[in-house]
């Protein structure tokens, strides 16, 4: 398959600039792909399009502060947008500058703390941050809140808390799993009294999330490099979930990326703690969830081929058209989908 077959035309103005004053105020559009059926409905009504025994299975990462500003010897600015971090002191990042870094130069962060390039892998920089205290902790004291590219405006005091998940936990990521901010305390708590379970995986999504399908033939795209854990408690809920009759629905294409990358040989879900660098396009067929939970997805993006694998690409396409037409918002601040399957033959 081609990368322009995950085209579609958006108007730019209909590209989510801030959170909705209410997490779960969002617009819910139903895609039904048994049946070909859309609804437009609100993210309030999610209890109600659930079922008592069913599991939603959340990625409880947290978002780190990942974006740093700094000055070259020769004076020139460089933003440090870190991908992951890969030791005490170490990450790898990518770097904006009007002329990038040499191996062995040294970035001084505005606060006056040295990073030293140590290498380049393709686009991606290996950094060395020349400090005492461990880079999650200047990351918590210098740096800023990694929002997307396509929201034009620097993040502010709002978005440490809107660009993060109400049950984020664990430190790591550099993208929010964007699903997930639907969600407040109201809405689980009706969630939980509707009879959902919860279940949780982490994924540390990394800036890589962004990067554009360069190859025209999407088989040749490299995906990038991505943590995860999932749990032994996890595996035994979504295991009695099944033999109960329920369903088990992913709440973001990480969680979807996490529980296929879990697999064993024998196709069953098994606790995993490593790298992933899964890639799923039309063609993969996704076993580990009955339903997902998820955004609107730039064009020709890794995460459209994803939900496109799932409910198939014309389909999804079609959705896609119709959410234009129906001025839903787009992307990390926007409006989110409910997806079922196409059926298996």
């Amino acid at each position: 398959m081609k990368k322009s077959d995950f085209h579609y035309d958006l108007p730019l103005d209909l590209i989510a600039q801030q959170p909705l004053p209410e997490r779960s105020s969002s617009r819910l559009l139903v895609v039904d792909a048994p049946h070909h059926a859309l609804g437009d409905r609100s993210f309030h009504d999610l209890p109600q399009l659930l079922q008592p025994g069913d599991l939603l299975v959340f990625n409880d990462t947290r978002v780190l502060p990942a974006r740093l500003f700094g000055r070259k010897p020769s004076g020139g600015e460089v933003e440090i947008m870190l991908e992951r971090i890969t030791g005490t002191h170490t990450a790898v990042a990518m770097l904006g500058a009007s002329k990038k870094p040499r191996e062995g130069s040294v970035i001084e962060l505005d606060d006056g703390t040295p990073v030293r390039v140590l290498g380049r892998d393709g686009q991606f920089f290996e950094l060395r941050f020349e400090c005492t205290e461990p880079l999650e902790k200047l990351l918590l004291r210098a740096g800023h809140m990694p929002l997307p590219p396509y929201i034009a405006r620097p993040a502010d005091a709002r978005d440490s808390e809107r660009y993060q998940t109400v049950y984020a936990k664990h430190p790591g990521a550099v993208a929010a799993p964007t699903a997930g901010l639907h969600f407040d305390a109201t809405l689980l708590d009706a969630l939980r009294a509707r009879g959902i379970d919860f279940g949780y995986v982490t994924l540390h999504v990394g800036a890589g999330t962004f990067q554009p399908v360069r190859a025209e033939k999407i088989e040749d795209h490299e995906m990038h490099r991505e943590w995860l854990n999932v749990g032994a408690e996890l595996v035994e809920k979504i295991q009695r979930t099944r033999a109960n009759g329920g369903r088990v629905i992913a709440v973001g294409t990480t969680v979807v990326r996490a529980l296929e990358a879990a697999r064993g040989e024998h196709g069953d879900i098994e606790p995993f703690a490593g790298e992933t660098r899964i890639f799923i396009f039309p063609g993969y067929r996704i076993t580990s969830i009955d339903g997902l939970i998820t955004n609107f997805h730039l064009p020709e993006s890794t995460l459209l081929m994803l939900v496109s694998a799932f409910a198939g690409r014309e389909f999804v396409l079609s959705a896609y058209k119709h959410a234009v037409e129906h001025r839903y918002r787009f992307y990390s601040y926007g409006d989110a989908m409910l997806v079922w399957p196409e059926s298996r033959g």
